[in-house]
């Protein structure tokens, strides 16, 4: 093989490996996200639960 057809072999090969790397750190920062988004309702179900169970406090003790 000639040093031509050589660099070209390795720069493909080089090319192709940073294209899967780049396709796994986007899969990863995917499923980051994915997750971020899920705390995120979480965390905004719990104020929501908490600012229920305060309006249900005050509600039974204006009745009392």
């Amino acid at each position: 093989m000639n040093s031509i057809a050589g660099r070209s072999f390795e720069m493909s090969y080089l090319h192709q490996e940073l294209i899967n790397d780049r396709i796994h750190t986007l899969h990863r920062e995917a499923e980051e996200y994915r997750l971020a988004s899920r705390v995120l309702r979480l965390e905004r179900a719990r104020r929501d639960v908490q600012k229920a169970t305060d309006r249900l406090r005050r509600a039974l003790l204006a009745q009392a």
